[in-house]
């Protein structure tokens, strides 16, 4: 089981895209849970902050191994995720992994994750 936290930040200008882009997640949450299964993500949580005038993503997730990566789902869905991510994560700004330090899950839950 990975469990992560990581951030990125979002391109200048984009803030009105990437709250197109969360809204669309929103709207579309039943074909989102069905890529999910795929890719052994058991929790995937997108948090949002503007901090010293720019604006970070911040991605938490708890996947199991073995999954297919998002980049080589053929779900419509994912395919639109990713068109997101292109136009609105700044690529020049090096991705920020948390440091996980305590994962705290029930075992009768971590027993359903496998």
């Amino acid at each position: 089981m990975n469990v992560e936290l990581t951030r990125f930040r979002v391109k200048q200008g984009k803030s009105e895209r990437v709250a197109e882009w969360l809204q669309f997640l929103n709207e579309h949450m039943d074909d989102v849970l069905v890529t999910l299964e795929g890719e052994k993500m058991y929790v995937e949580t997108i948090f949002r902050e503007l901090l010293n005038g720019e604006e970070y993503l911040y991605w938490y997730s708890v996947q199991g191994s073995g999954g297919i990566a998002v980049e080589n789902s053929q779900h419509w869905i994912d395919k639109k995720h990713l068109e997101f991510w292109e136009e609105c994560i700044d690529e020049t700004f090096k991705p920020i992994d948390l440091k996980t330090e305590v994962v705290m899950i029930p075992e009768k839950v971590r027993n359903s994750m496998k």
